[in-house]
């Protein structure tokens, strides 16, 4: 199974290529100085784990997504309900709803979800 998991810094990261993509390396490494202060190197090292997770790629210097931000959280959250609930969105919901009541506006846009997935 692929990780799916991003730490704080590297989702910023992340978050500044799917900002800007298509990206020049050379103008990703301007903007990880000036918004993480990284050096060249860890944007280069960062980047490198990022390509080889699937994420993003780097091709003739320009860096892109190879998943959107979108596709990337739904993946994510597909991997923490199989690990942490069996699989279970029936099982996630029942447990988050014990602490954090649904408003109304929630609930109807969950029952619109349903009713959009039904069949």
């Amino acid at each position: 199974m692929a990780d799916w998991k991003l730490g704080a810094v590297e989702a910023k990261f992340a978050d500044l290529i799917w900002a800007g993509e298509p990206m020049p390396s050379a103008q990703l490494v301007r903007r990880a100085e000036e918004v993480l202060d990284w050096k060249k190197s860890t944007t280069y090292t960062v980047l490198k784990r990022l390509c080889q997770r699937g994420i993003f790629q780097n091709e003739g210097g320009v860096v892109t997504a190879l998943l959107s931000r979108e596709e990337f959280y739904a993946r994510q959250s597909e991997e923490f309900v199989a690990q942490t609930f069996d699989g279970s969105l029936p099982a996630f919901l029942t447990a988050f709803t014990r602490r954090k009541k649904l408003s109304r506006e929630e609930i109807a846009q969950l029952q619109k979800l349903i009713d959009q997935n039904r069949g």
